[in-house]
């Protein structure tokens, strides 16, 4: 039976390294609300981001519904960055009926730190499509970012370099 991943990190945890990675494990199609973002162009859009960004989740939810009735596994990287979006999320497939596993990235803040600044650095040389990670940023993800409890983490993935 096809599932749902739900992808929970930090930005620049490494969440779509292992989306990849996960991919190749069980035949499924990732959705990310960034690369919907970089295809259209849409990354310098400032404060309409967020909305953007509601928009494409919905979009990208009632997509994995459908991935799901064609029997693919479907892995969603989106971060999920507050227990409030995580219970959403869950009681969203529930209702449906639709099976679904959270894993979650832990990262080092060392390892962080290093992903955050070896993203910018490839940003700013044009290598990488990608946001890059000012401290604007960085202070509302570490706002808004609530750590999730082993409780409700199915796969607790520790980040490590390769």
């Amino acid at each position: 039976m096809a599932k749902v991943i739900l992808i929970c990190g930090k930005i620049c945890s490494g969440k779509s390294y292992y989306s990849k990675m996960l991919k190749q494990k069980i035949n499924a199609v990732i959705l990310s609300c960034d690369e919907v973002v970089f295809d259209l162009s849409m990354e310098n859009i400032g404060d309409k981001h967020d909305d953007l960004v509601c928009k494409i989740k919905k979009y990208l939810y009632k997509k994995s519904l459908e991935i799901i009735e064609a029997g693919n596994n479907v892995i969603l990287d989106f971060g999920f960055w507050s227990k409030k979006e995580r219970d959403e999320v869950s009681r969203y497939y529930m209702e449906r009926g639709i099976d679904f596993e959270w894993h979650y990235i832990d990262i080092s803040d060392e390892e962080w730190k290093r992903n955050i600044n070896e993203r910018n650095d490839l940003v700013c040389k044009g290598l990488s499509r990608n946001f890059f990670v000012d401290e604007g940023l960085l202070k509302k993800m570490e706002s808004i970012f609530e750590e999730p409890s082993k409780e409700e983490i199915d796969v607790w993935y520790i980040y490590k370099r390769l």
